[in-house]
């Protein structure tokens, strides 16, 4: 058996919230979960306090999948042709953030936020996309492990609720190591909760988002 592949063209989806002022403004681009939707990570987004301030964009994966309920999800990857879906998935990224800042006006200030499965996504997509942001917010999630920690970022948000199972303490202290350890500042947040976020979490992510 000979096994090829061929490129093809399939259309991906993203969903924008205007921020409350007219004019430009900075752009806050979020990556959800696995099985989650791109409207799970806008809702998200925007209950950071501070976004609203933002031009709020959240990109969904471009493999459906569905829930446990029966509903629609998508997933960024699975190990399958890893490195192929990889490339894939970052030249999407960086195609809608350009279509963005061609539509809308938004200032040099860029913000990535990643939950889950999208932290993988939000990190590939910072250190080896062609839009570099100057923050990156990971809740739930860990660094992939093939990938350097670059001064390409010059802040990590690192979040985890104490009750995570699936992003455990032991990822989220070699993740907050990682990144101190090539230069970049990283501000650790372990919060009460679970896989995802609460009220205490998006008062930290708040403060962190002001300073970006």
């Amino acid at each position: 058996m000979h096994e090829y592949s061929i490129q093809t063209s399939v259309s991906g989806r993203y969903l924008i919230r205007s921020p409350l002022h007219s004019g430009s403004a900075p752009l806050f681009v979020g990556f959800h979960g696995y099985a989650q939707t791109a409207e799970d990570e806008l809702t998200l987004l925007c209950d950071i306090p501070g976004s609203e301030l933002w031009l709020c964009c959240s990109i969904e994966a471009l493999h459906p999948v569905y829930t446990s309920k029966g509903g629609f999800g998508a997933s960024w990857m699975t190990s399958q042709y890893r490195d192929k879906r990889i490339s894939e998935n970052v030249h999407y990224v960086d195609a809608v953030i350009q279509q963005v800042k061609e539509l809308f006006p938004v200032t040099d200030r860029l913000c990535f936020h990643g939950f889950s499965q999208g932290c993988g996504m939000a990190c590939r997509a910072a250190i080896l996309g062609s839009h570099s942001p100057s923050r990156l917010m990971m809740l739930g999630g860990d660094i992939p492990p093939e990938l350097s920690m670059t001064m390409r970022v010059e802040e990590v948000h690192l979040a985890r609720g104490d009750h995570d199972r699936f992003y455990t303490r032991e990822q989220f202290e070699r993740d907050f190591a990682r990144s101190n350890k090539v230069g970049v500042p990283c501000t650790g947040c372990l919060f009460p909760g679970d896989h995802g976020a609460n009220k205490e979490y998006l008062s930290m992510a708040g403060d962190f988002l002001a300073k970006a």
